[in-house]
């Protein structure tokens, strides 16, 4: 499923995890959104130009400290009207405190606080409209940072689905656990998501979160994952991320080369766009991001 074609600023699922906050901000007649991410965000880049299209002031707190010259995410960011706060890492940590929050308040004044990745209700509910209810697959597979659009995605999904998420994070994997709150919270179903563990059955039976796929951690890769990508988009004509959809489609040939789904799997993959992140990714890691 082509998300990476859905709007040409607001790339992807941050389409769907963006929309119903902003429908929240509008109904509520606030003027400003806030929201948090890396320097080279996704989530960022699409918040931007999402409200600009809407007519909403955006605030971005960037993880970091200021350089003398903006990579291209924060260039376009800022074009679009953002006003961009860096915050260092140690106080970037601390945004869920009330202190921050109140920091917030006092220096921008009323606005809707949106977290880092789209990550709340909102954004979970507005991801369950990227399945249609008629659609016959059996099994989806999607990147995950937050587990946003995961979940959202397994609390639409047919009780014949097994939904595959591919973490694109390092370390321990508390994406199942963390989605499984969620989807409490939000559709109040009592679902079970299993860890890299699952892998190991004969086949893919129950829905999970592995982070057999991370290559070491976010923006992390090595030249297989590089090989992979290049030799990918000149077959198919498809172009990937370097971050998300690189790991997704990696781990979805991999997964088929190990028989891990049954030979009559009708299988749907989420392209969850977010191409505008491999000039900035390209730009720090020339040449070896540009293996042939």
């Amino acid at each position: 499923m082509r998300l990476d074609l859905l709007h040409p600023e607001v790339s992807g699922n941050k389409w769907f995890k963006l929309k119903l906050n902003l429908e929240k901000a509008r109904a509520k007649k606030i003027k400003t959104v806030i929201t948090f991410g890396g320097a080279f965000s996704n989530h960022i880049a699409a918040t931007a130009a999402a409200c600009r299209i809407a007519g909403l002031n955006a605030v971005g707190i960037i993880r970091g400290e200021e350089t003398a010259e903006l990579n291209s995410t924060l260039n376009k960011a800022k074009s679009n009207g953002m006003k961009l706060h860096f915050a260092d890492r140690i106080t970037y940590s601390q945004k869920e405190n009330q202190a921050f929050k109140n920091f917030l308040n006092d220096t921008f004044g009323p606005h809707l606080l949106i977290p880092e990745g789209g990550n709340n209700k909102e954004g979970v509910l507005g991801c369950t409209e990227i399945l249609k209810p008629d659609w016959n697959y059996n099994h989806v597979l999607c990147a995950c940072g937050t587990g946003t659009t995961y979940a959202g995605i397994v609390g639409s999904s047919a009780p014949s689905m097994v939904v595959t998420g591919i973490n694109v994070l390092k370390g321990k994997n508390d994406l199942p656990a963390q989605s499984e709150n969620m989807i409490s919270r939000v559709f109040n179903k009592d679902i079970k998501i299993a860890g890299n563990s699952e892998l190991e059955n004969s086949t893919l039976e129950n829905s999970c979160i592995t982070n057999n796929y991370c290559f070491k951690g976010y923006a992390k890769f090595d030249t297989s994952l590089i090989e992979f990508k290049n030799r990918f988009e000149s077959l198919h004509q498809i172009p990937l991320d370097h971050v998300y959809t690189s790991k997704l489609f990696y781990a979805l040939f991999d997964l088929a080369g190990k028989k891990k789904f049954s030979p009559d799997s009708r299988i749907l993959v989420i392209h969850s766009g977010g191409l505008q992140g491999n000039e900035g990714f390209e730009s720090r890691f020339m040449p070896l991001s540009k293996l042939p």
